[in-house]
């Protein structure tokens, strides 16, 4: 079988272990050169009844696996449920609930649950330089109702039936509107508040010097003309005018919020940084097919590493 396109040919695929294992070493050692994670030697041989290699350095930790120095490490799970998993996740337009994935794989949910952010840590990436030409700038708030939360976490917020943003997390988005190859590309980021100390940090870091920035008509951008060609659009106006809005933001809110308020139903906002990674990726990678984003995405697997302990915080995450 060629490499898959559709599900079904990736589920049929990653079934037989020489397809993982090929997929996977040619992510982990493009050159075709085998090295121990632990030392950089290339001294090593494969020992095929139990799938490991065998570094001839003299170090205690001699033998490794594919996984090791990758999200999968230390996952008693097979590569055949690992990579259907990498492929649902970013090919789910809406995402896909560690319930359902749970159920598709025949892994309990806390796995399911684990496994969803460890490749979500795979789906992270550098921002690649700053953004420039015309960049839309918007914000929104991510949380539950007041009026749809049980009474006694009202009570434990500290929030009344007709509180809005009490208990609510602060999200913003910066969109390149030229992005790669003529598609938009966004960024996203949790903050701290929708104040000016709080913003437009984050406009100056992510986009450059002179370029355009369309932002709403909320005073925190106030001061951004000073660096940038600023364009406003009053929303109490109009949505639109001419040239200047932030409706490629907009719609990157409505996507997110309908995976989460949909699919994920309840978010802590601790980890709320991995499902933005999670959105951001999809959104960014829309004009790819699906093979291309699984790609993608089963390059950011290595030197990356997610423990149970770092995910419900007991240490801080792993890089390798």
């Amino acid at each position: 079988m060629d490499a898959p396109r559709t599900l079904q040919q990736a589920i049929l695929y990653f079934a037989n272990y020489e397809h993982c294992h090929n997929a996977l070493l040619a992510v982990r050692w493009p050159d075709g050169v085998v090295k121990c994670p632990h030392c950089g030697s290339p001294k090593v041989t494969y020992l095929a009844n139990a799938r490991v290699w065998k570094c001839y350095e003299g170090h205690p930790l001699a033998k490794f696996s594919l996984k090791v120095g990758t999200v999968f490490e230390d996952s008693p799970l097979p590569l055949s449920k690992w990579l259907p998993a990498l492929w649902l996740l970013t090919n789910c337009k809406n995402g896909i609930s560690s319930y359902e994935l749970g159920r598709a794989l025949g892994v309990t949910q806390k796995s399911a649950w684990f496994m969803l952010h460890r490749l979500r840590l795979a789906l992270q990436s550098k921002d690649g330089g700053k953004l420039g030409n015309e960049v839309e700038v918007d914000e929104t708030y991510i949380g539950g109702k007041a009026r749809n939360m049980h009474k006694a976490k009202r009570v434990r917020l500290g929030m009344s039936q007709k509180a809005s943003m009490i208990g609510k997390v602060a999200v913003m988005g910066l969109l390149d509107r030229a992005g790669k190859n003529g598609v938009s590309q966004v960024r996203s980021v949790v903050v701290d508040g929708r104040k000016k100390g709080h913003l437009q940090p984050h406009v100056r870091a992510h986009v450059a010097a002179g370029s355009t920035v369309h932002t709403d008509a909320h005073f925190s951008y106030k001061g951004l003309e000073a660096d940038y060609v600023h364009n406003v659009i009053d929303h109490a106006v109009a949505y639109v005018d001419g040239n200047v809005h932030t409706n490629g933001c907009e719609n990157f809110w409505s996507l997110l919020k309908r995976a989460l308020k949909g699919t994920y139903v309840s978010v802590e906002p601790f980890h709320l940084f991995r499902y933005l990674d999670e959105q951001s990726f999809r959104f960014n990678e829309r004009g790819g097919d699906d093979r291309s984003r699984f790609l993608l995405a089963l390059m950011g697997v290595v030197h990356k590493r997610l423990t149970y302990k770092g995910l419900t915080g007991s240490e801080l995450p792993q890089t390798c």
